[in-house]
């Protein structure tokens, strides 16, 4: 059983408990038991967001007004939430975690016509989001993108394309940031509401990766849209994306944080009975130092995480360097701890089924993924010069 002594920390309430409690419990009595066909990724995706949104867990994604527990995104809740899934399946976690940022430019900066069409049906898990920001030149280099969006009487009209888009394939809309001129680089950016069923919108490739998840690439051949989807005001599309990361960057290391629970938690038990040189692994004080230094970098990961969940959720306008920090540092340590837990079932750490072969391949992603740690540190450097 992973340690819970962490929810007694000072940034938690006891909703925050209470939440922990529920998805656990549903995670233990109902996860395993439901029907998935670990065959078809689209589908079992599918099923992740109905039952997550049954369960009432998608309500935590969006506000109040329109379906959620909160009267805005509460970081906190998304952190624990996320964390408490990636204990159990990378995939229910993932599902969860797209619906949120998926619609979080939604949640952050949509008007009350634009959420009231979308976000309800996200909180029951009867329509699925997907965030459509990068493009084969323009990953880390946001401000790179071409994707295009020109205006055509009360329409816009969009040309290019994005990759590396989740849900990519199964989404019933996208948010999409495309340059629509009003300025250079990040100034000329805008954020869009497109359905999946709009012509001229279509998902021309599918991306197999090593943890699979619903991964493709998308195009837009002069795909008209209604000039309502713009999110916001023209313009400020950049602002928006990096607005929405900074709410979702550290629930990514909250993700991180329940596959490296899930690591030592798997270590500790093989450790204990895993017999050895006349007795148990867990006997040899080589492997109790290697446990000894996965808990201390959980427990890291654990403070910076919901110290930047804690500071948004207090009322900070922005938290890009505790999110950089936080992201960073446990996506990072979770990477660690994961391989040592692995070499520590030697053999069987790398059977094809494992616990912790899945959790190897399903870490490897997040130290990429909502900006690589390559950029978090750069994004930290600069702001330790402001």
């Amino acid at each position: 059983m992973s340690d819970k002594d962490y929810l007694g920390w000072p940034f938690f309430e006891d909703s925050h408990r209470q939440l922990a409690m529920e998805v656990e419990n549903w995670a233990e009595n109902t996860l395993e038991k439901l029907p998935l066909d670990h065959s078809d990724i689209d589908a079992e995706c599918k099923l992740l967001v109905q039952e997550l949104g049954k369960a009432g867990f998608l309500a935590n994604a969006v506000p109040a007004a329109y379906g959620g527990n909160t009267d805005k995104l509460e970081v906190r809740r998304l952190c624990i939430t996320r964390e408490t899934l990636g204990r159990y399946s990378g995939l229910a976690d993932f599902a969860f975690a797209m619906q949120g940022l998926g619609s979080g430019p939604l949640s952050l900066f949509g008007n009350e016509e634009l959420c009231e069409r979308y976000l309800p049906r996200v909180a029951r898990g009867e329509a699925i989001s997907a965030f459509a920001l990068s493009e084969p030149n323009a990953g880390s280099d946001v401000a790179a993108m071409s994707t295009s969006a020109k205006k055509d009487g009360d329409h816009y009209v969009l040309n290019g394309c994005k990759t590396w888009i989740s849900n990519g394939g199964i989404a019933d809309f996208y948010t999409v940031f495309v340059r629509t001129g009003e300025g250079s680089g990040s100034k000329g950016i805008s954020c869009f509401v497109v359905d999946a069923d709009t012509p001229g919108f279509a998902v021309t490739e599918r991306i197999d990766v090593i943890a699979p998840h619903p991964l493709g690439k998308l195009e837009f051949d002069n795909c008209r849209i209604p000039a309502s989807n713009l999110i916001g005001e023209e313009g400020h599309g950049f602002k928006y994306a990096m607005a929405t990361l900074d709410v979702f960057r550290s629930t990514v290391g909250a993700a991180a944080l329940g596959f490296a629970r899930r690591a030592l938690d798997e270590a500790i038990h093989h450790s204990k009975n895993r017999e050895m040189f006349g007795g148990y692994l867990g006997d040899l004080q080589m492997t109790q130092s290697t446990l000894g230094e996965m808990a201390v970098e959980i427990d890291a990961s654990a403070l910076l995480i919901y110290r930047a969940a804690w500071k948004k959720d207090s009322g900070a306008e922005r938290i890009t360097r505790e999110a950089a920090m936080a992201k960073l540092y446990a996506t990072e340590a979770a990477q660690k701890i994961i391989d040592k837990s692995l070499q520590l079932h030697g053999g069987l750490g790398v059977v094809s089924g494992n616990m912790v072969e899945k959790l190897y391949r399903e870490i490897r992603a997040l130290r990429i993924y909502e900006g690589a740690s390559e950029v978090q540190k750069v994004i930290i450097g600069s702001l330790q010069l402001q």
